[in-house]
């Protein structure tokens, strides 16, 4: 069992979850790993996100991809390029996979995830 620090309802309801549609998809320049997005949350426009799912995804599977994303993360410098959000995904670092999770029905962009 894995042992974790536990919130409070108040500090879960910080979190802004919501619906993401990458809308745009290229690989980071010198990096093995990582791919930039263009990710449309229903916003005026979309946010960047730099993502390390080169090893699991191609481009071709991302583009259009509904994900779910976490929103209101502090936005953080990775190999040089400002991501603003996180895309959510279950791992299993034991067996290499990595899956983004997604919405089982076609919601717009931007919906929130409660």
């Amino acid at each position: 069992m894995i042992s974790m620090a536990q919130i409070t309802f108040a500090e879960w309801k910080k979190l802004q979850i919501r619906v993401g549609k990458i809308v745009n998809v290229e690989r980071v320049p010198k990096t093995d790993k990582l791919y930039k997005l263009q990710v449309d949350i229903g916003e005026e426009k979309p946010r960047q996100v730099i993502t390390g799912l080169v090893p699991y995804y191609s481009e071709e599977d991302l583009q259009d991809k509904k994900i779910i994303t976490l929103t209101n993360l502090e936005p953080a410098k990775i190999a040089g390029e400002i991501s603003e959000g996180m895309l959510l995904c279950a791992t299993n670092r034991e067996e290499n996979k990595c899956v983004l999770l997604s919405v089982e029905k076609d919601f717009e962009p931007g919906t929130s995830i409660t």
